[in-house]
């Protein structure tokens, strides 16, 4: 499976934006796909994953009623929809899909990344 992001930009405080994840690969569907971010000088942090069929997801606590994942298995796309964004959400964002994903927050559980796209919040 290979992953590309799309969608990142500069948008102001208040916002929104739509990141979107194209996923090569027959089996997409069997996978869970979640989004990651990476802000300067920081780790790599969870943001939402949804499972392989959609009907759960789960989010950071510093997103959740804010962003909103979900999925296309019949385009191999997830998106990844963020409203009222606010200049701590500056970050590169990746997506990562995982066959097995045990423990959602850790990088570990996944299998494959895409190459980040980045989002930036102006105050």
């Amino acid at each position: 499976v290979q992953v590309v992001e799309s969608g990142g930009g500069l948008v102001q405080a208040g916002g929104s934006l739509r990141l979107s994840c194209a996923a090569s690969g027959r089996s997409f569907s069997t996978y869970a796909m979640g989004w990651f971010r990476q802000a300067p000088g920081k780790e790599r942090e969870f943001v939402a994953v949804t499972s392989w069929s959609g009907d759960k997801t789960y989010y950071a606590d510093s997103v959740k009623d804010r962003f909103t994942i979900s999925r296309d298995n019949a385009k191999n796309t997830v998106y990844l929809q963020m409203n009222s964004l606010k200049p701590e959400d500056t970050a590169v964002y990746y997506c990562t899909a995982g066959l097995l994903v045990i423990s959602p927050r850790k990088e570990t559980g996944y299998d494959y990344w895409g190459q980040g796209t980045q989002v930036t919040v102006s105050s």
